[in-house]
């Protein structure tokens, strides 16, 4: 009787651990890069992880979406391997893909792979009113916010910058505020001009232009206009007049595309997952940022995304008939 007991015992206790191994075994865990907390890649992220946490129990996936640099840090930690995914601008994704611009040191991340597109985001610039900014060219001598190391407004910042010929020696003071701190600064007047690329409406620029008196300016020119006609993943844009307190006209300016990235590193069948947490309840995702609203699947397959389709996302797209 002993015997069988102990027998008993051990089968049981062996099924125990079997099934403890296997739970674990099945519950992944992933991270989304994301942005600043005012922003809107800060939304993305956790929108899409709000729809995959939603599915755990099908999909034993776990999502989580903190706040972070912006498109370079999230393009330089997918590469790491800190990250799963991230947002990131098109024109970063370009680059980091092609080892250009400011991935040339560190080289090609061949591995990188495009997941969806998202929202167009344009270059957007905020002035206090008492600033007298009527154009980009009037930054000169100014104290503007370029935004902070590894951030995409950054990267397009100094893309103009370069452009025209600019250093940082010509503005009075070139801060490197977070996104999430430029709206206070520009109101307290610590700064004259922020710059943001982002969709909007934008909650940071929002706060700005409510809390003190600001214009937004536009960004147009020849240097632009050559910028626009020889990198694919520049467009022009336009902000529409009343969107914001101050500024009632439409802003033309130029921007690029926010995109949803991974790498190879991730597997076909958690990207497959993402896509369809998101695809799936398209019309909910749709609801969770006024950016979101004018989004078009067919679209959101192909526009700015200038490196390869993860295998994942491809699968889900050709079973839905999006490609």
């Amino acid at each position: 009787m002993r015997n069988k007991l102990f027998t008993l015992i051990t089968v049981i206790a062996s099924l125990s651990i079997g099934w403890v191994g296997t739970v674990s075994a099945e519950q992944k865990y992933v991270t989304i890069g994301t942005g600043g907390q005012t922003g809107v890649y800060y939304v993305v992220g956790q929108s899409i992880c709000k729809l995959v946490n939603r599915g755990e129990k099908e999909h034993g996936i776990k999502c989580t979406a903190p706040s972070t640099g912006g498109s370079v840090a999230n393009l330089n930690a997918i590469k790491a391997g800190q990250q799963n995914m991230g947002v990131a601008q098109s024109d970063w994704q370009y680059h980091a893909y092609n080892g250009t611009s400011k991935f040339e040191d560190q080289g090609a991340n061949k591995e990188l792979r495009a997941v969806f597109s998202v929202h167009l985001e344009p270059f957007t610039i905020v002035a206090r009113k008492d600033a007298n900014i009527a154009t980009f060219d009037d930054l000169k001598g100014k104290r503007v916010n370029i935004g902070d190391p590894g951030s995409g407004s950054r990267g397009t910042m100094e893309v103009i910058m370069q452009a025209k010929g600019w250093t940082m020696d010509d503005f009075k003071l070139a801060s490197e505020l977070k996104s999430a701190e430029q709206a206070q600064a520009l109101c307290d007047n610590k700064i004259d001009a922020m710059v943001f690329v982002v969709g909007h409406p934008s909650g940071s620029i929002k706060e700005a232009t409510t809390s003190c008196e600001s214009v937004l300016v536009p960004v147009a020119g020849p240097e632009i206009d050559d910028l626009v006609a020889n990198n694919p993943y520049y467009a022009k844009a336009s902000i529409p007049g009343g969107m914001y307190t101050g500024t009632d006209g439409d802003t033309e300016t130029f921007g690029v595309a926010a995109t949803f990235v991974s790498s190879t590193a991730t597997d076909e069948d958690t990207i497959y997952q993402v896509v369809s947490a998101v695809f799936d309840n398209f019309d909910l995702f749709k609801k969770l940022h006024p950016a979101f609203t004018t989004l078009d699947p067919q679209k959101m397959t192909k526009d700015g995304l200038s490196v390869p389709l993860h295998d994942g996302a491809a699968k889900y797209f050709k079973e839905k008939g999006y490609m």
